[in-house]
């Protein structure tokens, strides 16, 4: 069998594995549920579980042996800090590097070149890195801080605005009242901001209703504040002498118009920047990085 690495995307919504062989090209690939360990103890299971879980689907769908091992495998986390919290993941290597996911969002955008990326799925960050290793994280201050721009801050702003027009008596967001309880399965505004607290809504049922909040005109304008945010992190990296090679990752940018918003902002700032959707996905950007860690150049990902 020919070498094998995988690179693992855990994010707060799900988490995705790629494997792929010493060709760069991608054989496989499996995906398991939220890694991040916010609100974790000691005793969680919840990023071991995700991690062993993605990368044994991958293992199962192709086609490989239970007990296969890898020469490298990188996986990036949401929130990660250099330590876990709960119980630490035992993956099939004996080269495994974990790491905050924006490093792997960063390589898979820009397929390894520096630059400058604008992460915007459940949370949101800014992430810049150059060819010597300097690197500058901006923003990503969690969705109880910051997270502008982010899928979880688009949803909570929208409904944060609904829960004013009831307490106000303004009926004009009577429809988007109605399609957000339905969304949710609620019967009230006031059970989703009280389910939230205990778990039900999770973050990431919350961060799943963005789309339908920024379909409504008069939600959008919120959305649309975090996407300006998102600019201005991006050019005060460039500002502080990162490349102006600006990708655009994370489930977000799949609305056009948030998309638009963000590289208009970008281009009326700095001109001379180059604003591009994500050439990998963050999954892939870890295999990039799993490459990196034994010296090889595989040119680019294949299918």
């Amino acid at each position: 069998m020919s070498l094998l690495v995988a690179g693992i995307d855990g994010g707060q919504s799900s988490t995705v594995a790629l494997i792929a062989d010493e060709s760069g090209r991608i054989v496989a690939r499996g995906a398991a549920g939220p890694s991040d360990e916010i609100g974790a103890g000691p005793e969680s299971s919840r990023l071991r579980d995700a991690l062993h879980g993605a990368l044994d689907d991958a293992i199962v769908r192709g086609g490989f042996e239970s007990d296969t091992s890898f020469a490298a495998i990188v996986a990036g986390i949401s929130g990660y800090n250099g330590t876990q919290r709960g119980l630490p993941p035992q993956l099939p290597s004996e080269r495994v590097k974990l790491m905050h996911d924006a490093p792997i969002a960063h390589a898979g955008a820009l397929a390894g070149r520096p630059g400058v990326v604008i992460i915007a799925g459940t949370g949101s960050v800014i992430y810049a890195r150059d060819t010597s290793g300097r690197e500058c994280t901006l923003g990503g201050w969690g969705f109880l801080f910051g997270d502008e721009g982010s899928a979880f801050r688009i949803a909570a702003d929208a409904l944060a605005a609904l829960m004013s027009a009831q307490d106000e008596g303004d009926e004009s967001l009577a429809e988007e009242t109605a399609a957000a309880l339905a969304f949710f399965d609620k019967e009230s505004l006031r059970a989703i901001g009280r389910g939230f607290y205990a778990g039900e809504p999770s973050r990431d049922r919350v961060a799943a209703y963005a789309p339908m909040a920024m379909r409504s005109s008069l939600l959008r304008d919120r959305a649309y504040a975090g996407a300006d945010r998102l600019a201005v992190l991006a050019c005060a990296a460039v500002k502080r002498g990162f490349a102006p090679e600006i990708a655009l990752a994370g489930g977000v940018f799949d609305d056009s118009g948030f998309r638009e918003r963000v590289r208009d902002a970008v281009l009326a700032w700095i001109p001379s920047a180059r604003v591009a959707a994500a050439q990998y996905s963050p999954a892939a950007g870890a295999l990039l990085l799993a490459y990196r860690e034994l010296d090889l150049d595989i040119g680019e990902l294949r299918e």
